[in-house]
């Protein structure tokens, strides 16, 4: 982060609560896009979105400016879907997910996609990946973080990192070549 942000986290170990309104202005989007890649589901990503700020604020004064902190805010909100995906069931793809991805794959260009098309196309290829794939694919595919920066988010070694990547992209590798794309 730059010096002003590192000002701005000093404040908020202070207790500055208008310092902390403008952190989480700052990194609300990046931590909906983690939790919403990650659940599959926008209402509870913005719960996990909003947890994940209240123990930021929570443990704030805990935080080691040694340490990068969207890494810091990776971790805990790469924690919180863990827990969440943890406690319930797969997640099922629904028949108009496939439209969505294939929609998405003839289209022209770059756009941007809605969070119902990101819910949509995270259901259909992560259906069949463990938690734990959808943790280092999510934060590493999709959230374009080096494996130094996935391994300190997730607490995982190195070597477990390149296991559930490599085993993420297989599992995703052959559900794309089921639906036709090579």
């Amino acid at each position: 982060m730059t010096q002003i942000d590192n000002i701005l986290i000093s404040r908020c170990q202070t207790g500055d609560k208008d310092a902390f309104r403008q952190l989480v202005e700052r990194c609300q989007r990046m931590v909906f896009s983690v939790a919403l890649k990650m659940l599959a589901d926008e209402d509870e990503a913005k719960d996990a979105m909003q947890e994940t700020f209240l123990r930021v604020w929570l443990n704030i004064s805990k935080y080691d400016s040694r340490r990068s902190f969207t890494t810091w805010l990776y971790a805990i909100v790469s924690r919180l879907c863990l827990d969440r995906l943890k406690g319930r069931t797969r997640i099922i793809a629904l028949p108009e997910d496939e439209a969505v991805l294939r929609h998405y794959a003839s289209a022209d260009g770059q756009h941007d996609l809605e969070n119902r098309e990101w819910v949509a196309i995270v259901r259909l290829l992560a259906e069949k990946l463990s938690p734990k794939q959808r943790l280092v694919f999510t934060l590493s595919q999709l959230e374009g973080l080096s494996s130094q920066e996935v391994e300190e988010a997730t607490g995982f070694t190195a070597k477990q990192v390149k296991s559930n990547l490599y085993a993420a992209r297989q599992t995703i590798r052959e559900r794309l070549m089921k639906m036709g794309y090579e």
